[in-house]
Order: C-alpha cells, then structure tokens, then sequence
C-alpha cells in the first residue's frame, strides 16, 4: 500500500513538473519575443534618429555589412560588429545621399566603454552621431547623451575634409567643440573615437557602397518583392 501510495505521489510529482516546465517555457517563448520586438524597434529609433524615413526606402536594421575584422581595432570592437546601409531606390543619387551608420566604441571614457553608432554620408561628412551605452557621471559626463544634452548635435555635416584636424578636439585642447565643466575626459574620448571612425569610413566606404543591397525574406526564405 505505502509502495503504491509512494509511486502515485511520483507519479503526480512528474506531471506536475513536467506542466510547470510546458507553462515557463511557452512564459519563456514569449517574453523572448516581446524582448526581440522591443530591442528590434529601440536599435530602429536609433538608426532613424540619424537617417530619418525620408532620407532612405530600405530596411536600415537588415540592410546591413560586416565589419571587416582588419577594421575592429579602429572601431574599438572586440567581436565585430554590423554596418547599416542607408538606400534611396538602392543606389545612390544625388539629392538623398547614402550613408553608412557605423558602431564604434571607445574605451576611455572617464568611467569606462563609450558605445556610439556614427552615421557618415557618402561624401564623408557626418550624418548624426548618437551614444548607445556609456557609464559616465550623471550631470557630469552623461552630457553625451541626447536626451541629456545635444552637445552630440555639434558632429552633424562635420568631416576630415571640411575641418582641419586640429579642429577635431575640444576647446581646452585648441579645438572646435565644447568640452564639459568639470568633465573633459568624457568629450575628448567621443571626439577621438568620432575621427577614427571617419578614418576607417575613409578607408572602407568604396566596399560598403558597391556592395549589393540585401532583401527581405518570407517565412519560407523567398525573397520577397
């Protein structure tokens, strides 16, 4: 009798486990995919912060390039990372340039890792610089933030080209840009890490312009038209 008592209890025991595992996972399912949905549409605000809808007709979150290994160290990526490619009619033309939205990273920041995504059109000047992550002081540093400040705004149409390097620092250091009472690290990490990415898009643009534009698959992996 205690057996058979023992056994049913196990036998209960697994059922409910088994129900419990079901209910999380299918919990897990989705969660994850109002995670996915919700990251999907912030890294989008971000992107069109930069290149806004009428500037481009393609998809920004999936038209997108590698970054080529040779290239992470100058970007400050560790694992690499992907380059969004904005397209009018996929290709370019004159009156709604092309650019490219690049993630880059720097580490000096007074309080760690700078992490920046940098839009450059295709004649090289600045499209929208915007930063992503960053652990600087509140009210000190965190003044590279849009939503605190719009000093970011300053890069806008700026290049290597239309602005002697030298230009390229903050005003204690000679330069163009305003630095942050009582925070000049800060700035100074943005503004290097701004000009070695404009260095690589120097380097790298004539490949990410001539490559083919990516297109948006159905469930079944056909191509949609």
């Amino acid at each position: 009798m205690i057996i058979k008592s023992i056994r049913s209890n196990s036998i209960a025991l697994a059922l409910f486990a088994l129900a419990t595992a079901l209910v999380l996972s299918s919990v897990d399912n989705l969660t994850r995919d109002k995670i996915d949905y919700a990251e999907r549409l912030a890294a989008q605000r971000a992107l069109l912060e930069i290149v806004p809808p009428e500037r481009h007709n393609n998809d920004l979150l999936l038209d997108t390039q590698p970054v080529p290994e040779a290239f992470w160290s100058i970007l400050g990526l560790i694992k690499g990372g992907n380059i969004h490619i904005a397209r009018y009619n996929g290709e370019p033309i004159a009156a709604i340039p092309i650019a490219a939205i690049v993630p880059s990273v720097t580490a000096d920041g007074y309080s760690g890792d700078i992490a920046m995504i940098i839009g450059v059109n295709n004649e090289g000047t600045i499209a929208g610089v915007r930063v992503v992550q960053h652990k600087e002081t509140p009210g000190l540093g965190d003044k590279i933030d849009l939503k605190k400040n719009d000093w970011i705004l300053a890069f806008n149409g700026k290049s290597l080209s239309n602005m002697a390097r030298s230009q390229w620092a903050v005003k204690k250091d000679g330069g163009q840009f305003d630095q942050f009472t009582g925070a000049t690290i800060t700035p100074r990490a943005v503004i290097n890490q701004i000009v070695a990415t404009l260095d690589y898009f120097n380097q790298d643009s004539d490949r990410l312009f001539n490559q083919p534009q990516k297109k948006a698959t159905n469930s079944t992996g056909q191509v949609e038209q």
